[in-house]
């Protein structure tokens, strides 16, 4: 299901010419200005980095033009991608890929450092941890957002299981997304089982008083790869 939501997605975002612009600043939640930036994700020059879940590829572009770093960004969505490669094709430091992270991880060479803003938590981590763990390299970092609050004030889960949750683009009836919505205590459960160390878990809240949306920013390293 969450294939086409993120094509369809996608389409949308070209239908009506949308295009983020680049950073200064990683943006973890949906807000300016909250959360650590990319100060989370250490050091970067040199590093080889991936963005997982990357869409239109504007997070990528920051860490390669502002940073330095050696960028694959791994999109799924055709549509996505397609965003991607139409405004940021030319930039030195960044790699383009339309394909599914796991099979991309089966081939690649080790990362140093991998990301994802959101769409980490769009994924079976039973399915998606297993393949990180062994795309990065020893003490290789893992960062990423997800949702622990939802707009309706609906809180985590305690259970590894996907619920139904919605995208909203601007002027669009919004699009269901199945998500994975842990407690913070269960995405640590879920990471050491998987040989990931959590260094941390912020808890990134709206900027408005009257905004029940928190998203949770989780820090890991790999630990030692298990058999």
């Amino acid at each position: 299901m969450n294939t086409q939501t993120w094509v369809r997605y996608g389409q949308m975002q070209l239908d009506r010419g949308y295009m983020p612009p680049v950073p200064e600043q990683m943006k973890w939640g949906f807000w300016d200005g909250v959360g650590p930036g990319t100060d989370a994700l250490g050091p970067l020059r040199g590093r080889r980095v991936l963005a997982f879940g990357s869409g239109p590829g504007h997070q990528a572009v920051h860490l390669a033009r502002d940073h330095d770093a050696l960028v694959d960004a791994v999109e799924l969505s055709p549509t996505q991608h397609q965003r991607a490669v139409q405004q940021f094709s030319e930039v030195p430091g960044v790699q383009f890929v339309n394909a599914d992270v796991v099979e991309h991880l089966r081939t690649a060479a080790p990362y140093e450092t991998a990301y994802a803003i959101g769409t980490l938590a769009c994924n079976d981590p039973h399915y998606l941890l297993p393949a990180l763990r062994d795309g990065l390299v020893q003490g290789g970092r893992l960062v990423f957002s997800a949702l622990h609050t939802n707009l309706h004030g609906h809180g985590p889960s305690s259970e590894v299981a996907p619920r139904q949750e919605m995208i909203r683009v601007l002027g669009q009836e919004p699009i269901p997304v199945q998500m994975w919505v842990l407690t913070p205590q269960l995405w640590e459960d879920v990471l050491v089982d998987y040989a990931f160390r959590v260094e941390a878990i912020d808890l990134l809240r709206a900027p408005e008083a009257d905004n029940p949306v928190v998203v949770q920013l989780i820090r890991a390293h790999r630990t030692s790869r298990t058999q």
